[in-house]
């Protein structure tokens, strides 16, 4: 009797449906690691005015699958100026909620749209107002504020770890360098609990 009881637990294990993760649940957390490209490809050769971004999140997800991100993020880009290029660097907060507008049955791929507020601080060539050429900068450092819309995919290669795509559009004010700044950017997820 112990023999047939091992061999048909042991039947059902093999022959029964696969069971898929439980993912996005309410209240699990993940770690996110992004970084990407900001206001156009950059490369010193061709693009002197492009820039990077780099940040890290806390995502808690609620019911549907959506979630709420809060983290903090670096953008450096870059201003032309004769043969030289002018840094510009913006420290931002990040708080926002981005909804789960489609996702397939096995829970793999999530595609988000978010919106956030943020506000930070804005430094222009590092806070020197003199150029090497002896010019003096108009910029100047400042607080900013603002928000941005984002459109995120999220894809699971393992039940602890997520793949992410991104696109994203920044608007600050109370900076020198321009309102807008589009994003774009990889990142991985790392769910906590």
């Amino acid at each position: 009797m112990k023999r047939f009881l091992i061999i048909l637990v042991a039947s059902l294990a093999l022959f029964t449906g696969r069971a898929d993760a439980q993912r996005c649940l309410p209240k699990m957390r993940g770690i996110e690691l992004k970084a990407g490209m900001a206001d156009g490809f950059y490369s010193h050769a061709n693009r002197a005015d492009a820039g990077y971004y780099f940040g890290a999140a806390l995502s808690t997800y609620t019911k549907g699958g959506n979630k709420w991100v809060f983290g903090g993020e670096y953008l450096q880009r870059y201003t032309p100026y004769k043969d030289s290029r002018i840094p510009s660097a913006q420290f931002t907060a990040e708080g926002g909620f981005y909804y789960n507008f489609l996702s397939d049955a096995r829970k793999i791929f999530f595609l988000y749209l978010g919106g956030s507020a943020l506000a930070g601080y804005e430094t222009v060539n590092w806070g020197d107002k003199v150029l090497f050429d002896g010019s003096c900068l108009a910029d100047k450092d400042a607080f900013v504020y603002g928000g941005a819309i984002s459109l995120e995919l999220e894809s699971y290669i393992t039940d602890r770890i997520a793949l992410l795509v991104n696109v994203r559009e920044r608007c600050l004010w109370g900076g020198d360098t321009g309102h807008f700044h589009t994003q774009y950017g990889i990142g991985v997820k790392f769910i906590i609990n």
